[in-house]
């Protein structure tokens, strides 16, 4: 009997890879295709030219991002920062702020660079951004769709006037218990 329960695990183990295995074995098979998401065909060739000349370090650092220095009053990049800004080495940047500061990280992104890749800026834009409203869940809480979207397109305005051009809002929090 014991062994019993051990056999009857195995083989529905063995049954669970062997299901699995075609669709595995059918993409390994087939041509893969990479859809095009921007349906221009000279932005794919423009963006596949940049990323083969780009060095393996130049890859990663595109997938860095650093943070404004919130240390002194107002975000401030500090200035370790700026031999990586120069070599190409950073893609975002979350919590900078300001026009003058913004513009001269990008102009020395996009001027000071070798292959001139701008930077992509971040910041948490949930209840506003110069004007602060109250946030998502507690504005779902009036109902009113119309309100909920004025105070969206608002943020939306003054984050992009400032060069913020990847919010962080809105947002959903879901959490699952598993128990």
């Amino acid at each position: 009997m014991r062994y019993s329960k051990h056999i009857f695990k195995t083989l529905i183990s063995l049954l669970m890879i062997g299901c699995a295995t075609p669709a595995i074995l059918k993409s390994d098979n087939e041509k893969l295709t990479q859809k095009s998401f921007s349906g221009d065909k000279h932005i794919e060739q423009r963006v596949d030219s940049v990323l083969r000349l780009m060095t393996l370090e130049e890859k990663i650092g595109q997938m860095t991002q650093f943070s404004a220095d919130w240390s002194v009053t107002g975000p401030v990049m500090a200035d370790k920062y700026q031999p990586y800004l120069e070599k190409g080495l950073v893609g975002s940047i979350f919590n900078a702020t300001s026009v003058a500061g913004i513009r001269n990280l990008q102009k020395i992104a996009v001027e000071q660079t070798r292959l001139g890749i701008p930077i992509l800026f971040g910041q948490d834009v949930i209840h506003g951004y110069k004007t602060i409203f109250p946030i998502p869940l507690a504005e779902s809480c009036s109902w009113d769709l119309t309100l909920m979207r004025k105070t969206a397109e608002l943020a939306a305005r003054e984050a992009s006037a400032d060069g913020i051009n990847w919010t962080f809002a809105p947002m959903v929090d879901i959490t699952r218990d598993a128990r």
